[in-house]
């Protein structure tokens, strides 16, 4: 529970709101840019059907320019929230501080866009936003670098910033602080923005396709951050989809091999187009294990990407997962995941092959090399760690793979391997993704089904991609 704040405290905010009620209520020229290109960076980070609620919304320029369904705006200043009324009327806007917060619902999304250095108990505050989240919220934050402070001073005695009340300057590393102690858990930080105003449209240009390349200089700095889970709670059932092509020596292991998990566990094996008999030795895997939940089909599409999306649309567990039917990930693994998953310590668990020792010919050196140079370029692009990126083992809620479904458009159907389309839609939905290290065997039938050349092509062609979508926007 949030301590209250001291007298102290409330002092400081009595300042803050006696400033704000004596200020204007439209911005300089220069401050509505800034908002605009702030504006343009959350609706990246938000839902359009996301709830949302801004702490510190002042008179509602920023909440205006979000495209989300349901608006919420708080701030201390009547003044300003008569304002935001009169600017959004078909939103919701409370006289309140941030660090008294009292509302009777939640919100997917809550932002506190430049309001941490006004806060006067950020610790404080950060409790509060527990009573008006969900599990599945996120609090989205932006504040100023600190290495801009000289020119935010120069600016401010020039006039071309508006005058503020005595505040704070956090680092980063504050923030991360506040917010771990707070019960926040951070999914990640970036800079954004260089040039704070259109010089001529060239600040448009700098801020697209360098400020990704200069995060450390960027005048503004985003956290996303999500509550801390609570362990434990009911066991959930599981789905592991097994995409088959020419794997027929391989399936009776997968059933033998993969444990039942938390409620209850169904296998659903996707066929390929197979050369050898898999689909044959599918049949009679299945009706031998009569005691075990198996689910079987073939696809009409090509790909496994597209055996994948084939898989989850008939799953029924409220963990899904994908296992390669090569077994070069040992289905005995498979625990690991599901424990990340039940746990709440992360909602998308990434297998990954390049920690452990692996046998002699389960990878060769230049496929070796590939994976960890893709790894450090998408742990850039994805602003998490994420150290392989081909690791055949994904696992994520039902609930998340439908909402990452739900948003696809924004990618497109791009990725005939299925990994990527997971991976960068868990990003744009900033769930937290955790590596799960495995130790990676060699496969006992058949061969790979990689083509290193053509798929590393492939490889490159989504980095540009993923960097034009994620990155340079």
């Amino acid at each position: 529970m949030p301590s209250e704040i001291s007298a102290l405290a409330h002092e400081h905010l009595e300042r803050v709101r006696a400033f704000y009620d004596a200020a204007p209520t439209d911005s300089l020229a220069g401050a509505r840019a800034y908002r605009a290109l702030l504006a343009r960076y959350y609706n990246l980070l938000i839902p359009p059907d996301a709830s949302v609620l801004e702490i510190g919304c002042g008179s509602g320029e920023l909440l205006a320019q979000i495209h989300s369904g349901r608006k919420t705006g708080i701030d201390l200043s009547t003044v300003q929230i008569e304002a935001a009324r009169r600017r959004l009327p078909d939103a919701t806007f409370v006289v309140q501080a941030g660090e008294l917060l009292e509302l009777g619902n939640t919100f997917d999304v809550i932002i506190v866009s430049d309001a941490l250095n006004l806060s006067a108990d950020v610790q404080n505050l950060f409790e509060r936003l527990h009573a008006v989240s969900h599990p599945d919220t996120r609090l989205l934050i932006n504040f100023q670098n600190t290495l801009w402070r000289p020119l935010l001073s120069l600016a401010r005695r020039l006039g071309l910033k508006s005058p503020q009340p005595q505040n704070s300057w956090l680092a980063s590393s504050d923030v991360l602080n506040l917010l771990r102690l707070a019960g926040w858990s951070p999914v990640f930080r970036q800079g954004r923005i260089l040039v704070p105003f259109h010089l001529l449209g060239l600040g448009g240009l700098l801020n697209r396709w360098l400020a990704p390349l200069l995060q450390w200089f960027c005048l503004t700095v985003f956290f996303v951050a999500r509550r801390d889970q609570a362990h434990g709670g009911k066991p959930l059932t599981v789905s592991v989809v097994i995409p088959a092509r020419n794997e027929a020596g391989n399936i009776p292991a997968a059933i033998a091999r993969t444990p039942e998990m938390g409620a209850g566990t169904e296998l659903i094996f996707v066929e390929g187009h197979s050369r050898d008999d898999t689909w044959g030795e599918i049949q009679r895997a299945a009706a031998a294990h009569p005691h075990r939940k198996i689910k079987i089909l073939q696809q009409t599409g090509r790909g496994k990407g597209d055996a994948v999306r084939a898989g989850f649309a008939v799953a029924t567990g409220d963990v899904l997962m994908i296992l390669d039917a090569d077994l070069t990930m040992p289905p005995e693994e498979l625990p690991k995941f599901y424990d990340v998953i039940a746990s709440g310590r992360a909602e998308f668990a990434n297998g990954v092959r390049l920690v452990y020792p692996m046998d002699e010919k389960a990878m060769q050196f230049l496929n070796l090399c590939a994976n960890k140079a893709f790894g450090l370029i998408f742990s850039w692009l994805l602003g998490q760690a994420v150290k392989d990126t081909l690791c055949g083992t994904k696992v994520l809620t039902r609930d998340h793979y439908h909402r990452i479904a739900a948003n696809r458009a924004y990618f497109g159907d791009f990725d005939p391997f299925g990994d990527f389309d997971l991976l960068f839609g868990a990003a744009k939905l900033n769930l937290k993704i955790a590596d799960v290290p495995i130790r990676y065997r060699e496969r006992t039938y058949g061969t790979t089904n990689i083509q290193r050349w053509k798929h590393g092509w492939l490889l490159l062609r989504m980095v540009m991609f993923a960097a034009r979508k994620l990155k340079f926007v």
